[in-house]
């Protein structure tokens, strides 16, 4: 007799993705490796998403909701299987992205998980845990899907100029990042400003922090330390951050001659032009 793993689909959203993907198959009278041979997967990889050992991506999702007729539930699971996946201490942050209307950031040293790249994400991830890079990275790209909601919010990066020449993953990775921020240079709501080094003393000399504004709840300021976050609401170090995000806004480059640098940056240390 074959074991199969009894799943407790309260235990996690992975656990309770895996538990209704077998339902349904089950009640479809396929076996995994008849699934996979409809949906172009393996029937390991199935067994092993059923039984949460495995993450599911958002094409193994929309072919296995299609080929089961579930309706679109595995694709509507993924986005909270995703987040359930990232630290513990990250992922209340998470949540803030997703119900923000407006987000605000500062970034000392590289660039913002909502606009890096597989490959960049894949080199900041890996420079000291290799363990799972796959599902780490897919994980962290999952959460800029809030930047193509029908109303997605306003993103306000400011980014030192350090980020830009430091070379994370090497050259090609560097300048395929690059690229990605000129490609929203004629999107309104993703605005990109670059502080250069020749402004010197600054407001953002103590570290990297995001703002969050919302619809209704107050107003959230996030800084990060090493394995914690630390979001607040306290109004005085709202209010506190808020101007210093002013002061980085006026200090910075406008959003064209921001472009300007990064595309000089990406010629002059990562190879010939792109955009």
């Amino acid at each position: 007799m074959v074991h199969i793993n009894v799943l407790d689909p309260s235990a996690s959203p992975l656990d309770y993705y895996g538990y209704e993907l077998r339902r349904y198959r089950e009640a479809g009278g396929l076996t995994q490796k008849q699934l996979g041979a409809i949906i172009s997967y393996t029937g390991s990889l199935i067994g092993q998403i059923e039984t949460a050992r495995k993450l599911p991506t958002a094409d193994f999702s929309e072919r296995a909701d299609i080929a089961l007729g579930t309706g679109g539930l595995l694709s509507r699971l993924l986005p909270l299987v995703l987040r359930s996946q990232l630290p513990a201490w990250f992922q209340q942050v998470a949540e803030l992205e997703a119900r923000a209307i407006e987000i605000y950031t500062f970034q000392t040293n590289m660039v913002h998980g909502l606009l890096q790249t597989q490959d960049y994400a894949r080199a900041v991830l890996g420079a000291v845990d290799t363990s799972k890079l796959d599902d780490r990275t897919a994980v962290r790209l999952a959460r800029q899907r809030i930047l193509e909601k029908e109303n997605p919010p306003v993103l306000w990066t400011i980014l030192s100029e350090a980020a830009l020449r430091q070379e994370i993953g090497g050259d090609t990775v560097m300048r395929g990042q690059l690229e990605r921020l000129l490609s929203y240079e004629n999107n309104p709501r993703v605005n990109i400003q670059v502080l250069p080094y020749e402004v010197g003393s600054h407001a953002g000399l103590t570290g990297s922090f995001t703002l969050f504004r919302f619809a209704t709840d107050p107003a959230i300021i996030y800084t990060e330390g090493y394995g914690m976050g630390h979001p607040t609401a306290n109004p005085e170090t709202v209010k506190d951050c808020s101007l210093r995000y002013d002061h980085l806004q006026a200090a910075a480059l406008s959003l064209r001659d921001s472009a300007e640098l990064i595309r000089r940056v990406m010629e002059e240390r990562y190879g010939e032009q792109q955009l």
